[in-house]
């Protein structure tokens, strides 16, 4: 946060829980699958070797291993402080992306139909209604830039997130 900067909201959001497990277990499934595949492949015949072995390793365990642990630190940080509106979405954002308050020409809480709208959650770009950072949940805010550019910040207390906007917007 900047020296002199006040923090006025703060929202962290994870995926939704039943998302997360579907994740998790659909990668469990896709590593079992993998290895019950070598073994009925080299059944019956001489031992895989150290190739198979690997390949079988990186795509059926590694692989889901490691998107299932991305899915697990993914996150949505917001913070209106009291110099604009921050927004990081862990791990594809290192620094938050600031937005001022003297680009935006609208701002409003809003419900929406993530999957409709958007193709589901997460960043999402539509070419009809702009990008969209979003982890669960059907409400957010949605900002319009001067540039006529928008996007929604998906949030569970999209009213607090617009007030605390609001109270910004005169800095």
């Amino acid at each position: 946060m900047n020296g002199n900067s006040v923090l006025v909201f703060r929202e962290e959001q994870k995926f939704a829980a039943w998302l997360r497990w579907l994740v998790y277990l659909s990668m469990g499934l896709a590593a079992c699958i993998s290895i019950f595949a070598l073994r009925n492949e080299f059944a019956g015949r001489s031992p895989p070797g150290t190739q198979e072995i690997l390949l079988a390793i990186v795509g059926g365990i590694a692989v889901p291993i490691v998107v299932a642990a991305l899915f697990f630190l993914l996150k949505l940080e917001t913070e209106v402080r009291s110099d604009g509106l921050y927004v990081r979405f862990v791990p594809f954002h290192i620094h938050f992306k600031r937005f001022v308050p003297d680009d935006l020409s609208e701002y409003y809480a809003r419900q929406y139909k993530p999957v409709r709208e958007y193709g589901g959650w997460g960043i999402r770009c539509s070419f009809r209604n702009g990008k969209a950072y979003n982890t669960s949940g059907d409400r957010g805010v949605q900002l319009v830039f001067r540039s006529g550019k928008r996007l929604l910040i998906g949030s569970q207390k999209a009213e607090e997130l617009e007030q605390a906007i609001r109270s910004i917007m005169g800095n």
